[in-house]
Protein backbone atom coordinates (compact mmCIF):
# COMPACT_ATOMS: atom_id res chain seq x y z
CA UNK A 1 0.00 0.00 0.00
CA UNK A 2 2.73 2.03 0.82
CA UNK A 3 4.16 1.82 -2.50
CA UNK A 4 1.22 2.92 -4.14
CA UNK A 5 0.30 5.84 -2.10
CA UNK A 6 3.97 6.96 -2.51
CA UNK A 7 4.54 5.97 -6.25
CA UNK A 8 6.64 9.48 -6.20
CA UNK A 9 7.26 11.63 -3.47
CA UNK A 10 6.77 15.57 -3.17
CA UNK A 11 9.43 17.83 -2.27
CA UNK A 12 8.79 18.11 1.49
CA UNK A 13 7.98 14.78 1.60
CA UNK A 14 11.70 13.94 0.36
CA UNK A 15 13.65 16.21 2.14
CA UNK A 16 11.94 14.96 5.40
CA UNK A 17 12.76 11.58 5.07
CA UNK A 18 16.36 12.54 3.92
CA UNK A 19 16.01 14.54 7.07
CA UNK A 20 15.36 11.23 9.02
CA UNK A 21 18.28 9.59 8.15
CA UNK A 22 19.65 10.35 11.42
CA UNK A 23 17.00 10.35 13.83
CA UNK A 24 15.46 13.58 15.10
CA UNK A 25 12.46 15.30 16.26
CA UNK A 26 9.92 17.86 14.58
CA UNK A 27 11.92 20.96 15.06
CA UNK A 28 15.15 19.44 14.18
CA UNK A 29 13.60 17.77 11.14
CA UNK A 30 11.98 21.35 10.01
CA UNK A 31 15.44 22.84 10.49
CA UNK A 32 16.95 20.17 8.43
CA UNK A 33 14.89 20.20 5.23
CA UNK A 34 15.78 23.80 5.33
CA UNK A 35 19.44 23.44 5.67
CA UNK A 36 19.43 20.21 2.89
CA UNK A 37 17.53 22.51 0.49
CA UNK A 38 19.73 25.34 0.89
CA UNK A 39 16.80 27.24 1.85
CA UNK A 40 14.62 26.63 -1.24
CA UNK A 41 12.56 24.23 0.82
CA UNK A 42 10.87 25.06 4.03
CA UNK A 43 8.20 22.77 5.95
CA UNK A 44 5.66 24.23 8.43
CA UNK A 45 4.96 22.13 11.53
CA UNK A 46 1.03 21.12 9.76
CA UNK A 47 2.58 19.42 7.17
CA UNK A 48 5.26 17.99 8.60
CA UNK A 49 3.21 16.42 11.32
CA UNK A 50 0.53 15.10 8.86
CA UNK A 51 3.78 13.47 6.93
CA UNK A 52 4.85 12.00 10.22
CA UNK A 53 1.60 10.87 10.78
CA UNK A 54 1.15 8.99 7.17
CA UNK A 55 4.86 8.05 7.05
CA UNK A 56 4.48 6.05 10.35
CA UNK A 57 1.03 4.61 9.69
CA UNK A 58 2.63 3.43 6.42
CA UNK A 59 6.13 1.93 8.21
CA UNK A 60 8.54 4.03 6.32
CA UNK A 61 9.64 5.59 9.54
CA UNK A 62 9.54 4.48 13.25
CA UNK A 63 9.23 6.97 16.51
CA UNK A 64 12.38 5.78 18.17
CA UNK A 65 11.73 8.34 21.58
CA UNK A 66 8.31 10.45 23.14
CA UNK A 67 9.38 12.67 25.93
CA UNK A 68 6.31 15.09 26.52
CA UNK A 69 5.47 16.78 23.31
CA UNK A 70 8.64 16.00 22.04
CA UNK A 71 8.82 12.69 19.31
CA UNK A 72 12.01 11.66 17.27
CA UNK A 73 11.79 9.57 14.19
CA UNK A 74 14.56 7.47 12.05
CA UNK A 75 13.70 6.40 8.82
CA UNK A 76 13.44 2.58 8.30
CA UNK A 77 14.99 0.33 5.24
CA UNK A 78 11.43 0.60 3.21
CA UNK A 79 11.88 4.68 4.07
CA UNK A 80 15.53 4.67 2.28
CA UNK A 81 14.52 2.00 -0.61
CA UNK A 82 11.61 4.91 -1.20
CA UNK A 83 13.94 7.83 -1.17
CA UNK A 84 16.73 5.66 -2.87
CA UNK A 85 14.40 5.32 -5.92
CA UNK A 86 12.69 9.08 -5.68
CA UNK A 87 16.71 9.96 -5.71
CA UNK A 88 16.76 7.74 -9.23
CA UNK A 89 13.92 8.89 -10.66
CA UNK A 90 14.80 12.61 -10.48
CA UNK A 91 17.97 12.59 -11.81
CA UNK A 92 16.84 10.48 -14.59
CA UNK A 93 14.59 13.32 -15.66
CA UNK A 94 16.97 15.56 -15.11
CA UNK A 95 19.45 14.11 -17.56
CA UNK A 96 16.86 13.34 -20.26
CA UNK A 97 15.92 17.39 -19.81
CA UNK A 98 19.81 17.93 -20.03
CA UNK A 99 19.78 15.47 -23.12
CA UNK A 100 16.64 17.84 -24.67
CA UNK A 101 18.05 21.13 -23.82
CA UNK A 102 21.36 20.29 -25.85
CA UNK A 103 19.88 18.71 -28.50
CA UNK A 104 17.87 21.81 -28.94
CA UNK A 105 20.84 24.33 -28.09
CA UNK A 106 18.49 25.67 -25.64
CA UNK A 107 22.22 25.65 -22.61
Amino acid sequence: MAREQFQTLTEPMYYILLSLMEECCGVDIMEKVETISAGRVKVGPGTLYAMLSKFEENHIIVKTAEIGRRKSYVITDLGKEMVEKEYKRLRIMAEDGERYFRKKDLI
